[in-house]
C-alpha cells in the first residue's frame, strides 16, 4: 500500500520534525531507559516511583516516535523561496488589510507548523482556505462562528518561513 503524501510542509517545519525524532531517540529514549533498568535492578516495581513513572514515558516517547514516524512519512516538502505565483497557494506568506486598514501578515504551513501567534496557519484552516487560489486585491471573506471577517489581500509573497 503506497503511502498518502498529503502531510504538506515547508523544508524548516520538516527539519523540526526531524529533531524532535532524532532528541526522543538519542537522548529522551536512552535516558528513561537506563532508569527504568536501574529502577528495576532495585527490587519490587510495583512500590517504585521511578520505575512506574519511566515505564509511562517511554510509552508517551513510543507514542510520539510512532506519531512523528507517521507524519515524516506522510510528508510532502514544498519549499516556499522556489515558487514563483501570483495566487495564493502552500507556502505563501500574505499581507491582509481588515476593513479598518489594519495589516496582518499570515503564512501558510503545514499543520505540523502552525504558531497563530506569529501568523503561521495551517493551509487547511479558514483563513488559508480562503486565501487560496487569490490574487492581490481580491477580497477575502472568512467564515467564522459568531460572524464573517472581509479581508484585502494587500502583497503575496513566496520568502523563507521560519517556523
Amino acid at each position: 500500500m503506497a503511502i498518502k503524501k498529503d502531510n504538506y510542509i515547508t523544508p524548516k517545519g520538516l527539519k523540526k520534525l526531524e529533531d524532535e525524532h532524532e532528541h526522543l531517540t538519542k537522548v529522551e529514549r536512552p535516558e528513561v531507559t537506563a532508569t527504568v533498568k536501574w529502577a528495576a535492578s532495585v527490587g519490587d516495581r510495583s512500590e517504585n516511583a521511578d520505575y512506574q513513572y519511566g515505564k509511562k514515558r517511554l510509552r508517551e516517547i513510543d507514542r510520539r516516535l510512532r506519531f512523528l514516524n507517521t507524519r515524516i512519512n506522510a510528508t510532502n516538502v514544498v519549499d516556499p523561496t522556489e515558487i514563483k505565483a501570483e495566487k495564493v497557494q502552500f507556502g505563501a506568506t500574505v499581507t491582509l488589510e481588515d476593513e479598518q486598514g489594519s495589516e496582518r501578515n499570515y503564512s501558510i504551513v503545514g499543520v505540523d507548523e502552525v504558531d497563530t501567534t506569529r501568523g503561521l496557519v495551517s493551509w487547511k484552516s479558514p483563513i488559508a482556505r480562503a486565501m487560496l487560489g487569490k490574487e492581490e486585491g481580491d477580497d477575502v471573506i472568512v467564515q467564522a462562528p459568531e460572524e464573517d471577517f472581509e479581508y484585502t489581500i494587500v502583497e503575496i509573497k513566496y520568502i523563507d518561513i521560519e517556523v
